[in-house]
């Protein structure tokens, strides 16, 4: 039995500190292009049927909506971590704290 559920991919972007947007989406031929162009460039894919589905339903330029923002908080830092890197306003954390309580 062969699956006839479509490909689907959608590419967000996240300039932080706005809001992650959709800049691309696309199904079956025009999603394994999306999924090979972000491969090439070193950008790491991450496959959930289920979130594509329901990003898919945006149009390209749309922000998030709030409801996802935990899911693509918890991929961007997977991404990171699985990169060996750490956002900027990390560096020296454990100096920013007050100590005084």
């Amino acid at each position: 039995m062969t699956d006839k559920t479509p490909k689907t991919a959608i590419s967000l972007t996240y300039p932080a500190p706005q809001t992650p947007k959709v800049v691309a989406k696309g199904y079956n031929h025009l999603a394994e292009h999306i999924i090979e162009q972000a491969e090439q460039a070193g950008i790491l894919v991450h496959q959930d049927n289920e979130l594509a589905d329901y990003l898919s339903r945006l149009d390209v330029g749309s922000e998030i909506p709030r409801e996802v923002y935990l899911i693509i908080a918890e991929l961007i830092a997977w991404s990171y971590m699985l990169q060996g890197k750490e956002p900027d306003e990390w560096n020296n954390l454990h100096q920013k704290i007050d100590q005084k309580v």
